[in-house]
């Protein structure tokens, strides 16, 4: 093994502001940057999968909703999390995009709360704990508050 680059960091655990589950597309990264700048997290855990939260609201395969529960659940006992932060965005290709609202952002806004919403109510009833969860949306215009 070769050390490519220096790097150190704090041995000591955090806890975490936040839980936060999150997309992969990097489009929107800037987003994320803002809104973690925005809240002041200092330490945040970041679940980045396709679609966010998708897989706690209409998973594909049950284990998508497995996974991402069991991430959060490790969140919360590592960590202490205080909170969870459930994020989506405009034209999500794992919703097939805004071409699949045919391209009515406000079709698509409002389906996306739905989505967080389920992705909610699943945590809420699916945790071993209670904490606050937060829903995000964010477009190519901000970030909105649900």
């Amino acid at each position: 093994m070769r050390k490519i680059i220096d790097f150190e960091t704090k041995k000591e655990h955090y806890t975490a502001q936040a839980c936060v589950v999150w997309c992969f597309d990097n489009r929107f990264t800037p987003a994320l940057n803002e809104f973690v700048k925005n809240k002041n997290y200092q330490h945040y855990d970041l679940i980045k999968v396709a679609g966010g939260a998708k897989p706690l609201a209409t998973p594909e395969k049950e284990i998508e909703e497995e996974y991402i529960l069991k991430q959060i659940e490790i969140s919360l006992k590592l960590h202490h999390s205080q909170r969870i932060v459930l994020m989506g965005h405009s034209d999500c290709g794992a919703y097939g995009g805004l071409a699949a609202f045919n391209n009515d952002e406000d079709r698509e806004k409002q389906a996306h709360i739905e989505e967080l919403t389920k992705a909610k109510s699943f945590l809420q009833n699916n945790l071993s704990c209670s904490v606050p969860i937060d829903l995000i949306f964010v477009d190519c215009s901000g970030i909105w508050e649900i």
